[in-house]
């Protein structure tokens, strides 16, 4: 996990707060449930729908990731399984397997802040998101509020070797 963004796309301030928020998520993951702290949060039609961080500990459930959570809090909501058009804000890069839920969903934007060299399906080291071989594909925009994601992280990180 870098701080560093895939590309430099200009944010709202809407963006701004929502990423906010989300890394209010990932601190809660890391205070309250002692999870790697990575935080989502999904808006449809300007109206956050699905809020989600990671639980995958908690949960014992490999696939309780934050984007994962914030899908199932918007279906829910929604009573509908695709969310056409919805932004996701998250702290950190989706891997594979929550790219390729965020595809079903038919989700529109994904806005990340820090990079995951290491596991990142959107453009880090896969690019699942964008693939011309699905029949969807997603707007990825990366690196808002990298430096304080990638810190949390780190932290957590280094608090546990």
């Amino acid at each position: 996990m870098t701080d560093q963004p895939s590309h430099s796309p200009t944010f709202s301030p809407e963006d701004e707060a929502c990423m906010r928020r989300a890394l209010q998520l990932a601190a809660h993951a890391r205070d309250a449930e002692n999870e790697v702290p990575v935080g989502a949060v999904l808006v449809h039609g300007g109206e956050i729908v699905g809020l989600g961080w990671n639980r995958n500990i908690t949960l014992h459930d490999p696939t309780a990731h934050a984007e994962i959570m914030a899908l199932r809090a918007a279906g829910e909501k929604l009573a509908n399984h695709r969310i056409v058009g919805a932004t996701l804000y998250v702290t950190l890069e989706p891997c594979a397997m929550c790219a390729m839920a965020l595809v079903h969903a038919r989700i529109g934007r994904v806005v990340y802040a820090a990079t995951d060299p290491k596991t990142g399906a959107a453009g880090s080291v896969f690019d699942t998101l964008i693939s011309e071989r699905h029949n969807h594909r997603v707007l990825v925009q990366g690196g808002l509020l990298a430096a304080e994601s990638g810190e949390m992280l780190r932290e957590f990180f280094r608090s546990r070797r």
